[in-house]
């Protein structure tokens, strides 16, 4: 349905080989940022289910330059996945949290291997200026160009309670300024966040209205190490199962319009480190029933967006 895919909503990366011509894999890069919800600027402690990575999943060492971390990246899904083109992902920690002259020095690191076709960069919404989108937009012409924003929830209340350090308008505040200047946005939400169902296809809605160019759902995780970690030992919290979470997604995609690119829908999180909870492992098992709760709803994604 999607793609020339039987898949009931807009795969990312089946829309970039469709966009590209040969398969595209992001290579996710470690440049050693901080974040400034962790370091004292904003409060302490961070986001209450991050972890010492950062949400990193890379397998590089920030001990390794960007260069060289591109070069193994290219390197190991090449052989491994046949990839023929890649995009440099920032991932860890928040991305632009760097004056504009280190970031160039960052970017252009990231973009000089011809393999690479595109650059994304994982950052908050209030860790962006002017002049840092005025960079980023700088490359647009040249490579398929994104920035991801951890939003997480629309609600307030919600933001305030896993202590996410800015606010909604915040985040609208962000994404007009980027759009503007015509970059790519993948919002990243988190589902398990101890709201209502209603609250949580209102954020759906929401980036439906907004027409977010790409969405990254991820389960809310306990991994160790992490002030989550430590409220789910004591009882404080418990998460959302396996069965719930894949009927919420589709509800969810259900909302969301064709065009919006489903850059993640499970994430299998670190086996070495997550302690809850543990249906998450199994990635690709998820997956396919979300395929099957599609099916068996005979629905899709964008089934109830309605086009103006």
């Amino acid at each position: 349905m999607f793609n020339n895919t039987d898949k009931r909503y807009n795969q990312y990366s089946t829309y970039l080989k469709n966009k590209f011509g040969v398969k595209v894999y992001k290579i996710t890069l470690d440049a050693g940022f901080s974040c400034p919800n962790r370091d004292g600027t904003i409060s302490t402690g961070g986001c209450i289910f991050c972890d010492e990575e950062g949400s990193f999943s890379g397998a590089h060492s920030n001990r390794l330059d960007i260069e060289e971390q591109v070069e193994i990246g290219i390197k190991n899904l090449s052989e491994r996945f046949k990839a023929e083109k890649f995009m440099s992902y920032f991932q860890a920690y928040t991305n632009t949290y760097k004056p504009v002259k280190e970031l160039e020095k960052i970017y252009n690191c990231a973009l000089k291997n011809d393999k690479i076709v595109g650059i994304s960069i994982g950052t908050r919404p209030d860790c962006v200026d002017d002049a840092k989108l005025d960079l980023i937009a700088s490359y647009k012409d040249d490579y398929y160009t994104w920035i991801e924003y951890g939003l997480q929830s629309i609600h307030d209340k919600t933001l305030r309670r896993i202590n996410r350090g800015h606010d909604m308008n915040c985040f609208l505040d962000a994404y007009e300024k980027t759009k503007k200047r015509g970059i790519n946005v993948c919002v990243h939400v988190i589902f398990g966040l101890w709201e209502t169902h209603e609250e949580i296809m209102q954020t759906a809605k929401k980036l439906a209205q907004l027409g977010v160019d790409g969405v990254k759902i991820h389960m809310l995780c306990a991994l160790e190490g992490t002030k989550l970690a430590n409220m789910y030992a004591n009882g404080e919290v418990d998460f959302m199962g396996e069965d719930e979470y894949v009927n919420y997604v589709c509800d969810f995609l259900e909302y969301l319009p064709k065009e919006t690119t489903i850059h993640r829908l499970a994430g299998n999180g670190s086996k070495d480190t997550l302690i809850a909870p543990k249906w998450l492992g199994a990635k690709f098992d998820c997956l396919n029933k979300i395929d099957k709760e599609f099916v068996k709803r005979n629905s899709y994604q964008g089934n109830k967006f309605v086009y103006n």
